[in-house]
């Protein structure tokens, strides 16, 4: 991880000065922002509003444009068209090193030849900061993550995670309205990811700084943002909290990529209120599309119970029979994967103490409630940017 924002010693960064503009600090406002390369648009059209203290993530597949948005915010890349407004007032033809805001990447980019302090003042030296001044953000920096006894060294002493951190306290050492961090974690193996993303989340939470944070990981954007805005072809398919995101999904585009899915696709049957699909009759409890019309039908994994068939049982109002084809212990959950058809596959996940006792070969039906159905209709260009579709045998 790196930050990325460069410095210049005879200018600072652009802050609001009166009352009005205090209030807006961190507050960052994109209006009809429009970014190509070449003949299309990486960013199109996209309007955003981002509060004061909020841990916002861009969330998506590669190509979305989540990247190239994070970077016009941070003066990096110009727009083509729109404006972005940071603290309450227009960055237009403002450069990096004006902007209150600062990048972290995945790239670590420390110098070897400075020691973790020297890395962290920088910044504040190219600023012509007084040295006393350095001393104390410098050692303040440091301690927002937990490195302070770790300054004398160079970086080829540290780890990946430590290089991470002095990265981020070098970032954060000049205490900027917006902290932009771009896949900051994606070098790091799961379990220390996994903690970095609580750190970053109460370090957030301790400062009030505004964090802007770019991933492609569902799990990142999950358990860290207050509100997520998943992007598809440089457009924002919906902005809103984790718990609606995957609970209530605008389309199947953001079904597939938040969390894991089973859909079914098929003709839409029963009023708008099912999908009949070549493996079961899909009922949702809330009619949402045409009927006749081409739609799908999703229900997460976690949604569905299994057991071993029973020929003779009454068949539940949803429900699929077909044959377990794998068993994946995955700690406190077992998966299970049945095939249905010649050509789809149902993931069933359940938790390990309730996980009924199956074997490989064996006949067994899914059941499922109907208030735990999504209908959408037929979205074919989804799977270009991260629709996941039900796995073919």
């Amino acid at each position: 991880m790196s930050t990325g924002t460069a410095t210049h010693p005879e200018s600072a960064p652009i802050t609001p000065s009166s009352p009005e503009g205090e209030a807006e600090r961190g507050a960052v406002v994109l209006s009809g922002i429009t970014k190509y390369y070449g003949d299309q648009p990486a960013v199109d059209d996209l309007s955003l509003t981002i509060q004061p203290g909020e841990f916002i993530s861009l969330l998506g597949p590669s190509g979305c444009g989540k990247t190239t948005t994070l970077r016009m915010i941070a003066g990096f890349e110009r727009p083509d068209a729109g404006e972005i407004r940071i603290s309450g007032r227009s960055v237009r033809g403002i450069p990096p090193y004006r902007r209150d805001v600062n990048t972290v990447f995945q790239a670590y980019a420390l110098f070897p030849h400075l020691s973790v302090a020297e890395n962290v003042a920088y910044g504040l030296q190219q600023r012509r900061t007084p040295k006393a001044d350095v001393r104390d953000k410098v050692s303040q920096a440091l301690d927002l993550v937990q490195m302070r006894r770790f300054g004398d060294r160079k970086p080829a002493q540290l780890s990946g995670g430590q290089q991470q951190r002095i990265a981020l306290a070098r970032a954060l050492v000049n205490r900027p309205a917006v902290l932009l961090l771009d896949e900051p974690l994606g070098a790091l193996d799961r379990q220390l990811r996994e903690e970095m993303q609580l750190e970053l989340k109460l370090l957030q939470s301790r400062l009030g700084i505004t964090f802007v944070f770019v991933t492609h990981d569902q799990g990142e954007a999950l358990s860290m943002s207050d509100r997520i805005a998943i992007m598809r072809a440089g457009r924002i398919e919906q902005l809103a909290d984790a718990d609606t995101v995957y609970a209530r999904p605008a389309s199947a585009y953001v079904a597939a990529f938040v969390g894991q899915q089973n859909f079914f696709r098929g003709t839409v049957a029963e009023a708008g209120a099912a999908i009949a699909s070549p493996n079961a009759l899909v009922r949702s409890d809330s009619p949402t599309l045409t009927a006749a019309n081409l739609g799908e039908a999703a229900v997460r994994p976690e949604y569905i119970q299994i057991a071993q068939d029973d020929p003779t049982a009454a068949a539940a109002p949803n429900s699929a029979r077909g044959e377990l084809i794998g068993i994946s212990h995955l700690g406190d959950t077992m998966q299970y994967l049945v095939r249905l058809g010649e050509e789809q596959s149902l993931i069933v996940r359940r938790p390990t103490p309730d996980a009924p006792e199956l074997t490989v070969g064996d006949a067994v039906i899914c059941t499922w409630a109907a208030h735990h159905v999504l209908l959408f209709p037929a979205d074919d260009a989804a799977q270009e940017g991260g629709y996941i579709a039900p796995p073919a045998l």
